[in-house]
C-alpha cells in the first residue's frame, strides 16, 4: 500500500472500515429493492405495465434529486452533512410506505424515498475517492463491500420469500435503511486540498465537453438496457420455475463476479483506456441480455449471463467513477456524479423501465423485451466506438 503524499491529510483506518460498512448497507438495500420490488408489487396485484410505470416514476425521482443535493454539497463543502441528511429523510419517507395501499400512494412514497436517497451515493463516492487517495488505498477495495452487502441481503430476502409474504422486502428495506442512517453518523470526511487548477473552471463548460457528453449518452443507453432486468428478472425466473432461494443465489452469483472485477479494476484502468473498457462492457452486456431472452430456459445460460454482471455493472461503474473523478476538478465531483446518476440512472433507467413494462405483457414478450435491452446495450458501445478523444487515452 502506498503512503499518502506529503501535505495530504492522513486518514484513520477506522474511517475506511466505516466506509466499507456504509457501502455494505447502501448496496444491501439495493439487493432488497431492485430484485424484489417487482415481486412485492406483483403480490399487491399490479400488472406488468403498472409495475413498469411505477418503476419509471420511482426512477424519475433520481433526475431531480442528485443535482439539488450535489449543488448544495459542492457549494457548501459539507459533503458528509448532505449525505447524513439524505439518509435521515430517506428513512422518514420510506416509513410512509407501510400506510399506502394505492398505486399513486406507493408511487409517491417510493418517489420521495428515492429523491432523498439520491443524496447518499454521489456524496459517498466523493468522500470515498478523497479518503482512498489520502490513505493510498483503492476505490475497488472499499466498493466491493457494497457488492458483498448486495449478496447477503439478496440471498436472505430471497430465502425469506419462500416462507413469508411478498411484503418481506419492505420490512427488510426499513431495517437496512435505518442501519445505513446510523452508520453515516460515525463517518469522517478528509480535508479537501485543491490545486490552483482544480479551483478554476466553469462546471457547465466542463460537462459540455464532447468527451463528457459522449460518456453520459453511452451511460444512459446502457441504463435503458437494464430496464427489463431490474423490473422483471425475478418474475422471469419465477415463471421459469426457480424458487425464491434459487433466484437470490443467481443474483448473488452476479454480484460475486462484480466483487472479483472490483478487485482487479484498478489494474485494468491503469492498463486500458476508459473508452476501451466501456466498449467491451457494452458489447458483453448486449450478449447477456440477448442470451437471457433467447435461452433463459437453460440453467447454464442464466448462470453465464449473471457472471457477465462483472462487466455490465462492476467494471462499467468503476470506469465511470474513475472518469468523473479525473475529468472534473475536485470542487465539481459531487455535481459530476449527480449528472451521471440523474441522467443515466434517472432518465435512462426510467425510460428503460417504462418501455420494458409496455413490452413485457405478463412475460409473454420476454424475448422481445430482452432483445430490446440487448440493442440498447449495443448502441451504448457503438457511441463510444464512433467517437474518440485524446482524453480517453489519458485516463
Amino acid at each position: 500500500m502506498n503512503l499518502p503524499l506529503s501535505g495530504e491529510p492522513r486518514v484513520s483506518p477506522l474511517n475506511l472500515v466505516l466506509l466499507c460498512v456504509t457501502y455494505l448497507l447502501y448496496f444491501g438495500q439495493l439487493g432488497v429493492l431492485v430484485p424484489y420490488l417487482g415481486i412485492f408489487l406483483d403480490g399487491r396485484g399490479y400488472s406488468s405495465a403498472q409495475i413498469g410505470e411505477l418503476f419509471a416514476i420511482i426512477t424519475l425521482a433520481r433526475i431531480l434529486g442528485p443535482s439539488l443535493w450535489a449543488n448544495i454539497s459542492d457549494k457548501s463543502g459539507k459533503t458528509l452533512r448532505v449525505l447524513q441528511l439524505g439518509c435521515v429523510l430517506t428513512v422518514i419517507s420510506f416509513a410512509t410506505i407501510f400506510w399506502q395501499d394505492t398505486f399513486w400512494g406507493l408511487a409517491f412514497s417510493f418517489g420521495m424515498m428515492m429523491m432523498f436517497w439520491t443524496a447518499v451515493l454521489p456524496q459517498l463516492e466523493v468522500i470515498t475517492m478523497q479518503t482512498v487517495k489520502a490513505a493510498g488505498s483503492s476505490y475497488g477495495s472499499v466498493r466491493l463491500w457494497g457488492s458483498i452487502g448486495f449478496i447477503l441481503l439478496t440471498i436472505t430476502v430471497g430465502k425469506a420469500l419462500d416462507y413469508f409474504t411478498t411484503d418481506i422486502p419492505i420490512y427488510a428495506s426499513m431495517l437496512t435503511l435505518t442501519a445505513l442512517m446510523f452508520s453515516t453518523f460515525f463517518l469522517a470526511q478528509p480535508a479537501r486540498i485543491e490545486s490552483a487548477e482544480e479551483q478554476s473552471g466553469d462546471f457547465w463548460k466542463i460537462i459540455k465537453h464532447p468527451a463528457f457528453v459522449v460518456f453520459i449518452l453511452s451511460a444512459t443507453l446502457l441504463q435503458v438496457s437494464f430496464g427489463t432486468y431490474y423490473g422483471f428478472f425475478t418474475l422471469y425466473l419465477r415463471d421459469l420455475g426457480y424458487s425464491g432461494q434459487q433466484t437470490g443465489l443467481l443474483i448473488a452469483l452476479g454480484v460475486v463476479a462484480e466483487v472479483i472485477i472490483f478487485i482487479y479494476a484498478k489494474n485494468l484502468l491503469n492498463r486500458y483506456s476508459v473508452r476501451s473498457l466501456l466498449i467491451i462492457c457494452g458489447v458483453l452486456t448486449a450478449l447477456r441480455w440477448y442470451a437471457l431472452g433467447a435461452w433463459g430456459n437453460s440453467d447454464a445460460v442464466v448462470m453465464f449471463s449473471q457472471l457477465l454482471h462483472a462487466f455490465s455493472f462492476g467494471l462499467t461503474h468503476a470506469a465511470s467513477v474513475h472518469f468523473i473523478h479525473h475529468h472534473l476538478p475536485a470542487r465539481f465531483h459531487s455535481r459530476g456524479q449527480a449528472v451521471y446518476i440523474s441522467v443515466a440512472f434517472g432518465f435512462g433507467g426510467a425510460l428503460g423501465n417504462y418501455i420494458s413494462g409496455q413490452i413485457w405483457q405478463q412475460g409473454v414478450n420476454a424475448y422481445q423485451s430482452f432483445t430490446f435491452s440487448a440493442i440498447m446495450a449495443l448502441l451504448s458501445a457503438f457511441v463510444f466506438g464512433i467517437f474518440s478523444f485524446k482524453k480517453w487515452h489519458k485516463l
